[in-house]
C-alpha cells in the first residue's frame, strides 16, 4: 500500500515536469518566439528524475516495459540534446532554428503520448 502511494506520487511529480516543460514551451509559441527557458530545463529535469525513479521495479506486480522505458528514455535524450544546442546558439545571438524548437514541443508531446497509449 505505502509503495503505491509513494509511486503515485512519482507520478505526479513526473507529470508536473511534463506539464513544466510543454506549458513552458506553449507559452513561447503563442508568443511567436523560438527562446529555449530556464523552466523549459527545470521541466526536463524534473520528468527525467521522476521517469527513472519510475523505470525502478517499486515492488508491484507486473513485469516493466523496458522496450517503452528505452524508447521514452532516448526521447528524452533527444529533446535535452536539443535544448542544449538551442540554447547555446541563444547564448551566442544566433537565431534559433523553429524547426529544431518545434522538434522539442512534438517530441515532449510524442513522449507523453508513448506513455499513455503503450
Amino acid at each position: 500500500m505505502l509503495m503505491e502511494i509513494l509511486r503515485s506520487i512519482v507520478i505526479v511529480i513526473h507529470l508536473v515536469g511534463f506539464a513544466t516543460l510543454f506549458g513552458s514551451w506553449l507559452v513561447e509559441v503563442a508568443n511567436r518566439r523560438t527562446h529555449v527557458t530556464r523552466l523549459m530545463h527545470w521541466g526536463l529535469a524534473i520528468a527525467g528524475l521522476a521517469g527513472l525513479a519510475l523505470a525502478a521495479p517499486w515492488g508491484v506486480d507486473g513485469d516493466l516495459n523496458y522496450a517503452k522505458i528505452g524508447v521514452k528514455l532516448v526521447v528524452l535524450l533527444v529533446i535535452g540534446a536539443l535544448l542544449g544546442i538551442l540554447s547555446a546558439r541563444q547564448k551566442r545571438g544566433a537565431q534559433t532554428p523553429p524547426a529544431l524548437f518545434w522538434l522539442v514541443g512534438i517530441l515532449t508531446l510524442a513522449n507523453a503520448t508513448i506513455a499513455v497509449i503503450w
